[in-house]
């Protein structure tokens, strides 16, 4: 079983940027694929992000791709997130996950209680 603690969410104005950070707890983080979601207000949760437990292969929803970059540092127990270029329609809870690698959330077995990101235009 792993803990999930996301951190990094604040206000942010339109272009700027922020790194989320997700902390995990025990010593089977590298045996977890991860990845990044986010759901907006009167939304479902969507995908956003995901990277595999080795860090090689990761894989981001068009909407972000080109401006985050997903991460992750297996000795430190901690993925991140680095989002550029912000646009209010990022604006959302992010959460992060641990399971198998890809899209969709049904295939992730724990979630943090996530971090709030809002982008100011």
């Amino acid at each position: 079983q792993v803990q999930l603690v996301e951190s990094g969410g604040g206000l942010v104005q339109a272009g700027g940027s922020l790194r989320l950070s997700c902390a995990a707890s025990g010593r089977t983080f590298s045996r977890y694929d991860m990845g990044w979601f986010r759901q907006a207000p009167g939304k479902e949760r969507e995908f956003v992000a995901t990277i595999t437990r080795s860090g090689l292969i990761t894989n981001y929803a068009d909407s972000v791709k080109g401006r985050f970059t997903i991460s992750r540092d297996n000795t430190k127990n901690t993925m991140y997130l680095q989002m550029n270029s912000l646009k209010p329609e990022d604006t959302a809870v992010y959460y992060c996950a641990a399971g198998s690698y890809g899209s969709r959330r049904e295939t992730y077995d724990y979630w943090g209680q996530g971090t709030q990101v809002t982008v100011s235009s």
